[in-house]
């Protein structure tokens, strides 16, 4: 590796420093090696100029998040988002796959990228060369006032559509999980498949009052892929996606008096065993009746994949999620823990939207159950989700109008 002012050479991006052949360190080395990265961000490997990532984000005013136990990293900026992970020749940038001209490397603490790969994501960055500096002077100056005098007219152009997640919440994707032939978990009493879709018509009969254009993915008793569920969604343009389920565990009589509670879950890397379970029992489903490309569990590759591609919905998500909360607290059926949780369910994997997966009680409780199936349990429990829905869409409403749109 070769850094600006030292003299050691590398063959390849990933090459270890060797210490044979460099003579003996001066007593000022590490002083003037920490000064240089500093001040002087750029180091080459081999015939590739590399730069540290964090230090370009600051650079172009964009922001920076490390992962570490993913070992991948995001810059977003005002219009672009670009996911990287160590060692991987590619990265996803606005969702889509791009090759890199060599892999980013994490190295004396340091994440390093390619200079130019990080120019040519975020095209501000590219700086300008003094012998062009006098053209790019006037070329501003034309480009300006071209801009000037097309200005009143592009007031007048529509704009482009917009995405879920950007643009104002009407229509709402409501899904039922299970049915019919996937009776989902079983109660003393009650079958999930049942439950949920019970308490789905009732959010969207309240919804509908609202004024927001609700579909189902299911409105009776019949059996729908994961994979279809999303492709329905996205076919129907949704603009929140929220998949009904019931939770349960398989334990002793007196385990199972105490787990009780509701959850909501996003899309993300699971925290936690518990919730990687949790997805693994709610993905069972599409292995278990042998849909295509079926899976339990996603792996870190997959994650780094996907994380990039719904990066612009995940926001949302969140705060779709804190108004669940809200709306929630003070109901019959509590939090589990934190209430909230992340994990890889599949059937959120492919919704181009804000999305989340309610876990509405335990149905392996018997006080959640009873609840769960009562008139009155289902009532009260789709009226605060059409009221989380409802308050979640004056929310997006008011921050497009910070944004001016």
């Amino acid at each position: 590796m070769q850094r600006q002012g030292s003299t050691r050479q590398a063959s390849g991006y990933n090459q270890p420093r060797s210490k044979a052949g460099n003579g003996p360190r001066r007593k000022g080395t590490p002083l003037i090696l920490a000064l240089l990265l500093v001040v002087g961000w750029a180091i080459s490997f081999a015939d590739v100029t590399a730069v540290d990532a964090e230090a370009f984000s600051k650079k172009i005013g964009a922001s920076f998040h490390w992962f570490p136990v993913q070992k991948s990293f995001i810059m977003v900026a005002d219009k672009d988002t670009a996911k990287f992970a160590i060692g991987l020749p590619f990265a996803y940038v606005n969702g889509e796959s791009l090759d890199l001209s060599a892999s980013p490397v994490l190295e004396d603490g340091h994440l390093w990228i390619a200079e130019y790969d990080a120019n040519r994501i975020f095209q501000k960055a590219k700086p300008a060369s003094s012998s062009s500096t006098a053209a790019s002077s006037s070329a501003v100056k034309n480009t300006t006032a071209q801009a000037a005098k097309s200005s009143a007219s592009n007031k007048t152009t529509a704009p482009k559509n917009e995405t879920a997640g950007t643009r104002e919440v009407k229509t709402i994707v409501i899904d039922p999980g299970h049915g019919g032939k996937d009776s989902g978990a079983l109660g003393k009493n009650s079958q999930e498949k049942d439950i949920v879709l019970s308490i789905g018509k009732l959010v969207k009969k309240a919804l509908e009052k609202e004024g927001f254009n609700v579909k189902m993915t299911r409105d009776k008793d019949v059996f729908i892929e994961l994979g279809q569920r999303a492709n329905l969604a996205n076919q129907w343009d949704g603009d929140l996606f929220i998949s009904l389920h019931c939770n349960a565990i398989d334990a002793t009589p007196e385990r199972k008096k105490q787990i009780r509670g509701y959850h909501v879950y996003v899309l993300r890397a699971p925290e936690s065993e518990e919730d990687k379970a949790i997805a693994r029992r709610e993905n069972k489903v599409a292995t278990l009746y042998g849909e295509k490309n079926a899976k339990e569990e996603l792996s870190p590759i997959e994650w780094f994949k996907l994380e990039a591609r719904l990066e612009k919905y995940k926001q949302n998500s969140y705060m779709f999620t804190e108004e669940m909360l809200k709306a929630l607290d003070g109901g019959k059926i509590k939090r589990q823990a934190g209430g909230v949780g992340g994990a890889g369910f599949m059937v959120l994997v492919g919704a181009l939207m804000p999305a989340v997966l309610f876990e509405i009680g335990f149905i392996s409780n018997l006080e959640d159950e009873a609840y769960m199936m009562s008139k009155d349990g289902q009532a009260d429990i789709a009226a605060r989700i059409a009221k989380a829905v409802s308050t979640y869409k004056e929310a997006v409403h008011s921050y497009r109008e910070t944004l001016g749109r």
